[in-house]
Formats: C-alpha cells, structure tokens, sequence
C-alpha cells in the first residue's frame, strides 16, 4: 500500500524556518522524481519544487527560489522540504506527491503568522 506521510509543518513567525519532511513507503522510492505542493485557503494548488529520483537535479517555483531547498535521502525514502526566510505569503497546506502517479500524501499546515 502507497503512503506519503508529510510532516513538519507549524507556526512560525515571519523570517523563520521550517524543515518538511515527506516519508514514503509502499513502493520504489528511489525510481521516481518527487514534487511539493502547496494550497493556501482560497486558492489553487501549485507547484512548489521538485526533484529527480537521485537529487541531482531541482526546480523551484520563482516564489520560493533562493528560500526553499528540497532535498531527499533515498536510503531512508524520505524526501525534505528545508524553507528559510518564511514569508506570511507560504502559509498553505503542503504536499508531497510522485511524479506520474497520482499518489499524495494528506498534507502538512504551514502557518506564517507574526
């Protein structure tokens, strides 16, 4: 059975930092790219970042670039979200999902609130 499990998330005030984590299980964590989603309340879903099955490559939404890395450790099919300088503008629900699947996970609360 496919499970994402996303976590991490949290209030924080504007400036500070939070790691995302997104724990796999269920399936070949290391054969497929990985992405972060993000929703805010009353507005669509959109791409954050994503990254290819080794980590050897990313790409960033331009809101993010320069304040998001994302990142994945394959040997603990765990994928990473590290988001510094937060701005009132990320708070969203995040996701994690598989690129080519329809897998999500249930999704983590980013509060960005001073």
């Amino acid at each position: 059975q496919v499970q994402l499990v996303e976590s991490g998330g949290g209030l924080v005030q504007p400036g500070e930092s939070l790691r995302l984590s997104c724990a796999a299980s269920g399936f070949t964590f290391s054969i497929y790219d990985m992405r972060w989603y993000r929703q805010a309340p009353g507005k669509e879903r959109e791409l954050v970042a994503s990254i290819s099955r080794a980590g050897g490559s990313a790409n960033y939404a331009d809101s993010v670039k320069g304040r998001f890395t994302i990142s994945r450790d394959n040997a603990k099919n765990t994928m990473y979200l590290q988001m510094n300088s937060l701005k009132p503008e990320d708070t969203a629900v995040y996701y994690c999902k598989v690129i080519g699947k329809n897998w999500w996970g249930q999704g983590t609360q980013v509060t960005v609130s001073s």
